[in-house]
């Protein structure tokens, strides 16, 4: 597992594979690793008491009401209606605005990051900055680094950040649209398609969900994701370091890294609230942006 952890902080941080293709590595890896050395993969353990077979089969599902229970017909129920809600305004926008348009590619760059958001905001975020602020240009890294500031402010992250990425390319690269038009359909619409796979993928294997955690194969994947996961994270905090820590000139920002050490000794030490400390260092900046103000 910490082989895989750093793997993958290499992968992304020196190699910049993307977020995805790491995924899917981990989940192979850790399928060949169920059947090699499953002690050592097999590292999330199912709830409960019970013994994970090898191959649990699909099938007690006599508690569930008819409308829960797995069936041909409801997957394809629940793929037609979900498929139509999630690429009905994406295909709209192309229809309308044309491919090349900021609205319509926010469109598809946000349902492919809601295809592999594995391991939660700080997993999924990086590729999002990356993404957007290195390979699209819809922002720079230093409005990134806002929006990723704004969020943790926030108790949704993620949410944030995509809305903030959304509005802010939609703003800056409008095309034949008012800035304002733009910003607030690109922040509809990365919205949109971040929320509605995740509905997809919830309805479609709610049925399985009580069964497939049982799955030895399926176990030992998700912990090898999990393992990745950390690599990944670890690649958000050292990327937020360069850009924060390190000012322009290339210099270190003291103010920064004093702030980044107090918080961590607050967190670590103290067990101080979360909300606590970025109030605190909400203040700090605020101060001190006064204060250069006064001193010039």
């Amino acid at each position: 597992m910490w082989l895989l952890a750093a793997a993958a902080f290499v992968a992304i941080f020196f190699l910049g594979v993307p977020f995805p293709l790491i995924i899917l590595f981990a989940a192979l890896i850790g399928l060949v690793g169920a059947k090699v050395a499953p002690q050592r993969f097999i590292v999330l353990k199912p709830h409960g008491d019970r013994a994970a077979p090898d191959d649990a089969v699909l099938g007690d599902h006599h508690g569930a009401p008819d409308h829960a229970r797995p069936s041909v017909a409801r997957a394809l129920r629940v793929l037609s209606v979900c498929l139509l809600l999630w690429w009905t305004p994406v295909l709209a926008s192309a229809i309308w605005l044309g491919r090349d348009h900021t609205i319509y590619r926010e469109g598809i760059f946000f349902s492919k990051a809601a295809m592999v958001t594995f391991g939660g905001a700080y997993a999924v975020l990086p590729y999002v900055a990356q993404r957007a602020a290195e390979n699209y240009g819809w922002l720079t890294p230093t409005q990134m680094l806002d929006g990723l500031g704004l969020a943790e402010a926030t108790p949704g992250p993620l949410i944030m950040v995509v809305q903030f990425v959304g509005f802010v390319g939609g703003a800056q690269q409008p095309g034949n649209l008012f800035p304002l038009v733009a910003a607030t359909l690109g922040a509809l619409l990365s919205t949109w398609v971040t929320f509605v796979p995740c509905f997809l993928w919830i309805l479609l294997g709610a049925p399985y969900i009580e069964t497939l955690r049982t799955n030895k194969k399926l176990t030992a994947a998700l912990s090898a994701i999990t393992a990745a996961v950390v690599g990944v994270v670890l690649n958000l905090a050292v990327w937020f370091g360069l850009h924060i820590l390190v000012s322009p000139t290339g210099g270190v920002n003291w103010l920064a890294l004093a702030i980044a050490a107090g918080a961590f000794l607050a967190i670590a030490w103290r067990k101080w609230n979360m909300l606590t400390i970025i109030g605190l260092a909400v203040c700090i900046g605020i101060g001190r942006h006064f204060l250069e103000r006064w001193c010039h």
